[in-house]
């Protein structure tokens, strides 16, 4: 019987900038997407039983992981998989969850198929189940554009030790960008160094924007939000220090706290 496991990595966004809604109703970003080493895992077998299983009870019917099997299944035979997720990201953290699962279906189903699916295939079938799916093809740290569909991979950098943190309130991403439709603000350039930035911390939860006030006190030498939230994290000087930070973030009762760290390109694709 053949089997594949598969880690499927988390992202920050160090950059995030949204222009304005245009004809097509969507928002064009500026975004950094940074891969860290928060993972939910895909167990891949070849089964005469096929289903799809996770620790999750609460996985949406039409879930990403279902989501890439069925657009695969239009363009070439998929064999019969049984398919466990195991879930540690967070859902409506903006920590990619969902995305990062579908990418990991379509980077880890090569090993079942007949023939080799052409990298570009991928990537539109990444596109079409979610706007940060493709970046989890290409890993490490890129630069999206458009709609966070158009990717251009950035060198390695030097490895950050993080401390990403969500409170108890998620929030849904379509009503994070009708929130910021309702604010007056210039899309923001690219830039020109590495301080956190997000247009989602001027419609966050106050429980979110107390969290990044709480890293910044605990030591982090810069905090934000990432994605369109929940989810914060801080950068901090080294691992130990992180890992204190979130252990008293823990003991106060933040919802779901870790340690972590950026991933290079290699590890976030391995």
């Amino acid at each position: 019987m053949k089997s594949v496991t598969v880690r499927c990595p988390a992202k920050v966004n160090l950059f995030l900038a949204v222009g304005p809604s245009d004809a097509t109703g969507y928002h064009p970003v500026r975004t950094i997407l940074q891969a860290v080493s928060i993972f939910d895992t895909l167990a891949i077998e070849s089964s005469e039983t096929p289903g799809l299983t996770c620790n999750w009870p609460d996985l949406p019917v039409d879930d990403s992981v279902s989501k890439a099997l069925r657009l695969l299944g239009e363009i070439t035979r998929v064999p019969s998989l049984h398919i466990h997720l195991h879930k540690e990201i967070p859902a409506e953290s903006g920590l990619g969850g969902a995305s990062t699962d579908a990418a990991g279906l379509l980077r880890g189903i090569g090993a079942f198929l007949e023939a080799t699916l052409p990298r570009q295939v991928l990537l539109d079938i990444a596109a079409a189940i979610g706007v940060d799916t493709p970046f989890f093809l290409v890993g490490g740290r890129a630069r999206g554009e458009g709609y966070g569909e158009r990717l251009t991979p950035m060198p390695d950098a030097p490895p950050l030790d993080l401390v990403v943190a969500k409170p108890a309130v998620g929030v849904a991403s379509g009503e994070a960008y009708r929130r910021l439709d309702s604010k007056s603000f210039a899309w923001r350039d690219w830039p020109a160094d590495e301080t956190l930035y997000n247009d989602f911390e001027r419609v966050a939860p106050c429980e979110s924007l107390d969290l990044i006030e709480r890293l910044r006190a605990l030591g982090a030498r810069d905090a934000g939000l990432t994605g369109s939230g929940s989810a914060v994290f801080g950068v901090f000087a080294d691992s130990q220090a992180a890992g204190a930070a979130a252990a008293r973030l823990a003991s106060e009762g933040a919802d779901f706290v870790r340690a972590c760290r950026t991933l290079t390109r290699t590890e976030s694709l391995t």
